[in-house]
């Protein structure tokens, strides 16, 4: 194997580190999905003198969070000239006449630091050479350059589809804006990414009084409680800690043992006065939503099939984390005062806000919970009730 040419299937963070380093003339980027952390490191130190990305432009997977405007934002502050392609999978990374990558890694952390990525690094003139000639002949078919006014359309767009509790079937009417470059390939389909860098909270559903069997039905639950698009609050408990992209971990009182069972999790949306309050309509719906009438509207929701005992049990949360389990008791823990008790600091509370080593420990647990028992099918959500388009 020539020195000037290296395989590899790990480590592309550092490859790419040192490709940077290498040369800073020119980073040219064919990449589907991008990061804005990801994109940050691209830009450590002194950034390339040009910079041109091709990527996808489908707004769906922008609110799935799959492709991130934070990201493409990043780089045409820097000075990139952005273009999309419609059903693009293909990945390289050119800098300046030294180095080409060619990986099947998208500029995304998992992919760069922690999954096994198939591709090699190569420093020979004849490979860039016409890695370069591929990257050209795409970027002249893949249209305009991206404005930071276009953007900031998607971007409100984006915004409102949120507000509607994201409907199965309609995709949200968001399309792909990029240009159609050749031939279709069949679409490709990513969950939604449930980032761990993000606040997380646990919201409880139900009262000591109303626990319901574990044999309940997730969808009944799901049905009864409208958790598919909306957490709710009374009018003397507004969650203002909970932030634009933060996790909402669906929990349910249940009986026979007294616990807390955790069925589903979504994205989401911060608090609005007088957006995000229950209307007359709402309120006749379910009745019980004049008593608690304040939301956190939420997006993006996956719910475990079957019955509330196929989900996650926040008992056994508390005793294998202990103080870590929450926020209040893992501060106090470290203060060396105040209550350290997990099952005191949910007593009465709406939400609990978990720790990261907590947040982490039940991501595990419910993405294991999906893959023995399933998840809720579009098919299943999409006859529920979802909210008309709120005013931002």
């Amino acid at each position: 194997m020539k020195e000037n040419f290296q395989l590899l299937d790990g480590g592309w963070d550092q490859a790419i580190r040192d490709a940077v380093a290498a040369d800073r003339t020119e980073l040219q980027v064919i990449c589907p999905f991008i990061k804005v952390r990801t994109a940050e490191r691209l830009l450590t130190g002194k950034r390339p003198d040009v910079i041109r990305v091709i990527t996808r432009f489908h707004l769906g997977e922008m609110s799935d969070g799959i492709n991130d405007t934070k990201a493409l934002r990043l780089l045409l502050t820097n000075g990139a000239k952005i273009r999309g392609v419609k059903n693009l999978h293909s990945k390289l990374y050119l800098f300046g006449k030294k180095r080409a990558i060619v990986t099947s890694a998208n500029l995304t952390e998992a992919a760069l630091l922690r999954n096994h990525e198939f591709g090699f690094v190569a420093s020979d003139d004849a490979i860039i050479q016409r890695c370069g000639e591929y990257f050209d002949s795409l970027w002249e078919c893949a249209g305009s350059d991206l404005t930071i006014e276009r953007l900031e359309t998607w971007e409100k767009r984006i915004s409102q589809t949120f507000l509607t509790g994201t409907r199965p079937s309609s995709s949200n009417g968001l399309p792909d804006e990029g240009v159609n470059a050749g031939p279709i390939q069949a679409a490709i389909i990513v969950p939604p990414l449930v980032s761990e860098d993000r606040q997380a909270f646990v919201k409880i559903f139900g009262e000591g009084n109303n626990r319901l069997p574990l044999s309940h039905s997730v969808l009944d639950n799901v049905k009864s409680s409208g958790s598919h698009w909306a957490c709710t609050y009374r009018l003397n408990r507004r969650p203002r800690a909970v932030k634009d992209g933060d996790v909402m971990f669906m929990g349910r009182l249940v009986e026979n043992p007294n616990d807390i069972m955790i069925y589903g999790r979504a994205i989401a949306l911060r608090h609005v006065v007088g957006r995000d309050e229950a209307s007359a309509a709402e309120i006749q719906l379910r009745d019980w939503k004049k008593d608690w009438p304040v939301y956190v509207r939420v997006h993006h929701g996956e719910f475990v099939s079957g019955t509330l005992k196929n989900g996650v049990s926040l008992g056994t949360l508390m005793s294998q984390l202990k103080s870590d389990s929450f926020t209040s008791t893992q501060k106090n823990a470290r203060n060396g005062s105040g209550n350290i008790n997990p099952r005191a600091a949910y007593s009465q509370a709406a939400h609990v806000h978990l720790t990261k080593e907590a947040f982490s420990w039940l991501n595990q647990q419910l993405e294991q919970a999906f893959m023995i028992h399933g998840k809720l099918t579009p098919a299943e959500l999409e006859p529920l009730d979802w909210p008309t388009t709120a005013t931002a």
